[in-house]
């Protein structure tokens, strides 16, 4: 790698990992990076996978405080996206490099759709159910998983899937639901990870650079991104979101 390719790639992952922190689509940035100095797309996106793990971590980490009394939660929706990173994983490996490329789109602009209707949507399920359920019921884990699959297989927007599918089945604060998408995001990166590791060819320079540029992101994004109110976290949310269906669709 040269000086000014590695220093571009650095400053992706930061910038990357900063993003993921706060909503999620941060492989937006370092994916076409490295498209853009030569890479090929599969080995990219291992590598670029591979390497923003420690940033969804460090991330993780920065919003530990929004994580006390949600080890339930956590565990019943990891094992969904534990589950999900891993068909996921497998399916770049065998599948068509663009066989999910028409279907993103969509699913991100649903999912910025229910984050903005999410303050709604919990008023109707508390009418509705009387203060109703706290886990999000089969639905939601089973949207976890699929999302679990998405991230797996290529992860850009997962936190704006996760987002949306929280603020439709949880009642909760928005910081506290951002806690536990960086945890699953960093469960769907890191299986992901493993499988690529044990399977596929690694840019090893490439996920280095960007798993110290990420993990630097990673911790300023948490430090900034508990500081923003629900509803700037929320607008965040939505144009990144429609900024990355926009980028998948071209």
């Amino acid at each position: 790698m040269q000086v000014l390719e590695t220093v571009a790639i650095a400053a992706a992952a930061v910038a990357a990992g900063g993003i993921n922190a706060v909503v999620g689509s941060g492989t937006l940035i370092t994916f076409p990076t490295l498209l853009a100095f030569g890479y090929p797309p599969v080995l990219a996106n291992v590598s670029n996978t591979i390497g923003l793990v420690p940033g969804v971590l460090s991330a993780a980490y920065g919003y530990r405080a929004e994580l006390k009394g949600q080890l339930p939660r956590l565990l019943k929706l990891g094992l969904a996206s534990l589950l999900g990173g891993i068909i996921g994983a497998v399916l770049l490996l065998t599948l068509p490099a663009d066989a999910f490329q028409s279907a993103v789109p969509v699913l991100i602009l649903v999912a910025c759709v229910l984050v903005v209707l999410q303050p709604r949507l919990q008023k109707w399920l508390t009418r509705r159910d009387g203060g109703g359920r706290t886990d999000g019921g089969v639905s939601l884990w089973a949207g976890v998983l699929g999302t679990g699959v998405y991230g797996g297989y290529f992860g850009a927007a997962q936190g704006v899937l996760l987002m949306g599918l929280f603020g439709t089945f949880l009642r909760d604060d928005l910081q506290r639901l951002n806690a536990v998408k960086n945890v699953l995001a960093s469960i769907v990166n890191g299986v992901a990870a493993v499988v690529f590791i044990a399977v596929s060819t690694v840019d090893w320079t490439v996920a280095g650079v960007i798993a110290a540029g990420s993990t630097l992101g990673g911790l300023l994004g948490a430090r900034v991104g508990r500081r923003l109110s629900p509803a700037v976290l929320r607008g965040l949310i939505v144009v990144i979101g429609v900024t990355a269906a926009v980028a998948v669709a071209l």
